[in-house]
C-alpha cells in the first residue's frame, strides 16, 4: 500500500471522520501490515511495489503493482478495461 498516496488523499478530506468498528479497524491494520510486508520482501521485484487505490470514476478498489522508479503500472486488478466496461454498463442502465 502506498502510504504516501494515502496521505495525499487524506489532505483533501473534511475533518469529520466516519466511525469504524473495532473489527474493521483491526482488519484495516492487518491489510496495511500485510502490504508493507509484501513490499519489504520485494516479492514483486526490487523496484516494484503493491499499491491500493480507489478508481476515481467507478469508486472501486484497484490493486496495482507499480514500478516505484518510473511510476509505470505493471499489473492491475481489475484491469482498466473492466472498470470502463462496468462504468459504461452502469450509465446505460
Amino acid at each position: 500500500m502506498d502510504v504516501n498516496a494515502l496521505s495525499r488523499i487524506t489532505q483533501g478530506l473534511p475533518a469529520v471522520a466516519t466511525p469504524v468498528s473495532a473489527d474493521n479497524a483491526s482488519q484495516n491494520r492487518q491489510v496495511v501490515q500485510a502490504v508493507k510486508a509484501l513490499n519489504k520482501s520485494e516479492m514483486f521485484g526490487e523496484d516494484n511495489g503493491l499499491d491500493f487505490q480507489t478508481d476515481p470514476v467507478s469508486k472501486r478498489l484497484v490493486v496495482r503493482v507499480v514500478n516505484r522508479t518510473t511510476g509505470e503500472v505493471i499489473s492491475q486488478i481489475p484491469p482498466e478495461y473492466v472498470l470502463r466496461l462496468a462504468d459504461d454498463l452502469k450509465q446505460k442502465s
